[in-house]
């Protein structure tokens, strides 16, 4: 067993207590009986929430795997015009949150919106209204997910077609095996556990969601949880709920997990070498292509200039000094929570480093779950946490010194960054592990052995070395709470709203143009990890 430094033992051991303290109170609510709330819902909701939440990972599974699957291969296997734009062009609809693209196509395509005003003069409006699909429709949510959701799949699939299981299917081809046979008989079942992986990651995104179905009028877990906590003001429960779409999210990281360790075997059966692309001329090139860039179109063209339309049409009246403060809200909110993030992923990072501990790696393991749980599942819990901690308090102070204390805690940011940073620490982690990896041990060997203690070799070592890593793992947190909807939503102190918030509102008062400031915004930022990802598959070309 090796050596545990106490001092950086008791470190990761706080800030794991701390971070992971809402999980364990949520946890405790299973053993709470449960009450006439629960039964009533459970009468008449539960099963709808169960079914609707089935329904769109079933398609959504399909829709990702068809999209992602299918342009990994096209990607990786052939050379044809616009490929090289295009392998990193596909990442783009993951700028596009789930709940923005539903607003988008929801202007285009409502009956009000411009495609029912073209087409109902040349069909009429009985056919319009019978036969026109409606966007606010578990269908309508399925594709809104796909859209934006197999970038994840595309991903995982394009690594796998690229290098694991490419001398295979060099070797198939040689062997006078057709395209059909090599990509079902060789490369899909190659690459499986790495699609599955990054299927897994795209269904748990599908339940996390709240912003899409809320608006289309959905029931799910996300959005009775939401219901339950704002309508019955029911501690007990929204927990017994969250803890049944917990239920949910835990089986698909057990699917992940699994399909993790059969990716690393897979990788490690098979050397890497590089595709020997087929070039694809004529009609074959445009088939190729237009699979290509469809996705790019629907999931962040059209709903990227249908922003920027909407952002035209408002600026007289949006472009304000209220929207200045909503820059202001989101982007310091975003800045604090991302130096903290970075900071404890950075402490916790070096602390697995030196001490090379089973129990410090369990530990840090434990404070990376939250980017799996839901944002209402984990805002739920830490407003149950610290509105426990504000009555005790305030108790506790009335008593002795006959102050009221009030919601100190609840009632202010605090919580709200303390949410986020649970709930968006595993982005930091990885990117700073990463970075950790890359550098000898042999150089902070030297330092010790120099009289460095280990907070020097940190700060003035470790630090300046992965300065690349901790920008990127700041950026990437950024980003992700700029995007962050129920987590804000629940938390937020009142009269304090951010860019999300705003659409959010604006979208549900069906005030859509208005929400295409704050929206276009959130995109344009959020494209800042696409061009990390984008730079990353870049090099790995190169």
């Amino acid at each position: 067993m090796n050596k545990i430094s106490k001092k950086w033992f008791f470190l990761t051991l706080l800030v794991t207590l701390l971070l992971t303290s809402p999980v364990w109170l949520l946890l405790s609510f299973l053993f709470e009986p449960t009450n006439e709330n629960w039964t009533h819902i459970a009468e008449t909701l539960l099963s709808e929430y169960i079914i609707n939440s089935l329904i769109l990972m079933f398609g959504v599974s399909i829709g990702t795997l068809l999209i992602g699957v299918s342009t990994a291969w096209l990607i990786t296997q052939y050379d044809f015009f616009g490929s090289r734009i295009l392998h990193w062009a596909l990442l783009l609809p993951l700028a596009m949150p789930a709940y923005i693209i539903a607003y988008t196509y929801t202007g285009l395509l409502d009956f009000a919106g411009p495609v029912q005003e073209i087409l109902r003069p040349l069909f009429g409006m009985a056919f319009m209204r019978d036969w026109f699909p409606e966007i606010r429709s578990l269908g309508g949510a399925i594709l809104m997910f796909s859209l934006v959701l197999y970038p994840y799949v595309y991903l995982l699939a394009r690594s796998a077609f690229a290098s694991n299981s490419q001398a295979i299917i060099d070797t198939s081809k040689t062997l006078g095996a057709n395209p059909v046979k090599i990509f079902f008989k060789v490369a899909l079942p190659m690459a499986r556990p790495a699609i599955i992986a990054g299927l897994t990651l795209a269904l748990m995104e599908t339940l996390a969601d709240f912003g899409t179905v809320e608006y289309f009028g959905i029931p799910t877990f996300t959005t009775g949880i939401y219901r339950t906590w704002t309508g019955f003001g029911d501690t007990t429960t929204t927990a017994q709920l969250s803890l049944l779409l917990l239920a949910f999210v835990v089986a698909l990281m057990a699917v992940e997990y699994w399909s993790r360790r059969q990716a690393k075997y897979f990788s490690h059966a098979q050397k890497g070498t590089k595709a020997i692309k087929s070039l694809l001329t004529g009609k074959k090139a445009f088939f190729a292509f237009s699979i290509c860039f469809l996705p790019i179109i629907l999931g962040f063209i059209i709903p990227a200039l249908q922003l920027l339309n909407w952002s035209i049409m408002t600026a007289d009246t949006s472009f304000n000094s209220e929207f200045f403060t909503l820059m202001w809200n989101s982007f310091y909110l975003a800045f604090f929570t991302a130096i903290i993030a970075v900071t404890i992923a950075l402490l916790l990072g070096y602390s697995k480093r030196i001490q090379k501990h089973k129990l410090i790696e369990f530990l840090v393991k434990l404070t990376t779950l939250g980017y799996a749980i839901p944002g209402t599942v984990i805002a739920i819990a830490v407003m149950i946490v610290f509105t426990s901690v504000d009555h005790a308090l305030d108790s506790f102070m009335d008593e002795y010194f006959n102050i009221s204390t009030g919601l100190l805690l609840s009632g202010s940011l605090f919580i709200l960054i303390f949410a986020y940073t649970f709930r968006f620490l595993s982005v930091s982690m990885q990117t700073i592990d990463s970075g950790l990896e890359r550098i000898k041990h042999s150089m902070e060997e030297s330092a010790l052995s120099l009289g460095a203690t280990r907070w020097k070799v940190l700060t003035k070592i470790h630090f300046p070395l992965l300065s690349t890593s901790l920008l990127t793992a700041f950026l990437l947190i950024f980003v992700e709470v700029l995007k962050e909807l129920p987590t804000t939503l629940i938390l937020r102190p009142f009269n304090f709203n951010t860019l999300s918030v705003r659409a959010y509102e604006m979208a549900s008062d069906e005030r859509l143009a208005d929400a295409g400031l704050p929206a276009l915004l959130i995109v344009l930022t959020g494209l800042i990890p696409v061009i990390i990802l984008s730079r990353i598959i870049g090099k790995s070309h190169g």
